[in-house]
């Protein structure tokens, strides 16, 4: 009899440093790690330190799952662990980035090519969290089959996105279509804007919408 090992996730779920008040990290993680052992994958949750990326392969998904903290004067104490994200994106590991990643990591100078797009203070922005239905575009696996998309949800506004990146879900806002799923021009990261806090989740559409963007981003078919 043959045996498939699972492929590995490691979510990374932010605290101090790169937490903040807006978001449950640790409640969202939880049930992101749960979605992802539903999909296929070996799930790991871990919070964010330094150290936090030891053992990650090449082959292992990784998720971020977490946002801006407070300021302090430790960078160079986190420079490898950026260091390693570059690394794993680069080598074609993939990234799969949640939400608020968008702001996460400002104290690193190549997280903001890894997803494709920013949060810019200022400029960046969203309605009040609501039940919405999203625009889904046909064409890529992580969509075909997907059907509507409605989740209880934020939708971030006004983001800087890499003219490159292949856009897979989008909202309509102030006369404008705003990205709110994308795949980079490397073909490895996919973010989501998506999965403000537990209730995202509770939208059948949605989870379905994450499994799918993570198998797709191991190589597995979707289910």
């Amino acid at each position: 009899m043959t045996t498939t090992t699972p492929p590995r996730a490691l979510v990374l779920t932010g605290r101090d440093r790169y937490g903040d008040p807006w978001h449950d990290h640790a409640a969202t993680s939880h049930r992101i790690a749960g979605e992802l052992t539903a999909a296929g994958f070996d799930a790991d949750v871990r919070s964010t330190f330094p150290e936090a990326l030891d053992g990650l392969a090449v082959a292992d998904l990784l998720v971020v799952n977490a946002g801006q903290g407070p300021a302090d004067e430790d960078d160079a104490a986190w420079r490898p662990f950026h260091e390693r994200v570059r690394d794993h994106a680069a080598a074609g590991g993939p990234v799969l980035a949640l939400h608020q990643a968008t702001m996460a990591f400002a104290d690193s100078p190549w997280w903001v090519d890894v997803v494709g797009g920013r949060w810019v203070h200022g400029t960046s922005w969203h309605p009040p969290l609501a039940l919405a239905t999203f625009d889904v575009q046909p064409g890529h696996p992580v969509t075909d089959g997907l059907g509507a998309l409605v989740a209880d949800d934020e939708r971030y506004t006004d983001l800087v996105v890499d003219a490159g990146v292949r856009v897979l879900v989008s909202h309509d806002e102030a006369a404008t279509t705003h990205p709110v799923v994308w795949v980079t021009a490397a073909g490895n990261v996919v973010y989501d804007g998506l999965g403000h806090g537990v209730a995202s989740y509770g939208s059948a559409s949605r989870s379905a919408l994450l499994r799918r963007e993570a198998r797709w981003l191991v190589g597995l078919p979707m289910t």
